[in-house]
């Protein structure tokens, strides 16, 4: 996958923005709520995709 530099910068932007919806779901409603995982999972997803385009 050949990702353009704004392309790059978008998803980094997306990975900040889950990761700090994911903190404060896990504060407000515990590590454990479904909220919480829901941004665990997506993160997952976004984290992979800048691993395999980072090769």
């Amino acid at each position: 996958m050949n990702y353009t530099q704004g392309a790059f910068c978008d998803l980094l932007a997306r990975i900040n923005n889950l990761r700090h919806l994911m903190i404060t779901a896990g504060q407000q409603y515990g590590l454990g709520s479904q909220e919480t995982l829901h941004y665990s999972e997506q993160l997952d997803e976004l984290i992979l995709q800048y691993q395999l385009q980072n090769r």
